[in-house]
């Protein structure tokens, strides 16, 4: 089993860890698909970066638009054909 890139998020509450599940840039900004566990049975969720060109860091955010999570949750099904990936939106 290939090792999973781990990255860790800064909130109110302390640090989450979540696991990189693939990667992919639409329309200029760069979107995550995370886990957040290893196993098989983790929950997914997708973040998108919102940070601009001067920061040094990444600024990530989930995806709560509906029609921009249903179009990012699509373009990662088809990257992800082989692997059975159900998204929930909050």
């Amino acid at each position: 089993m290939m090792q999973k890139t781990k990255i860790e998020f800064e909130t109110d509450e302390g640090t989450i860890t979540f696991f990189v599940e693939e990667e992919t840039r639409i329309g200029g900004t760069a979107y995550l698909l995370v886990s957040d566990s290893e196993s098989d049975e983790a929950n997914a969720y997708i973040f998108k970066d919102i940070s601009d060109s001067t920061e040094e860091e990444a600024r990530y955010v989930e995806v709560e638009d509906p029609v921009e999570f249903d179009a990012v949750a699509e373009v990662f099904a088809k990257m992800l054909d082989d692997t059975e990936v159900t998204f929930e939106k909050n």
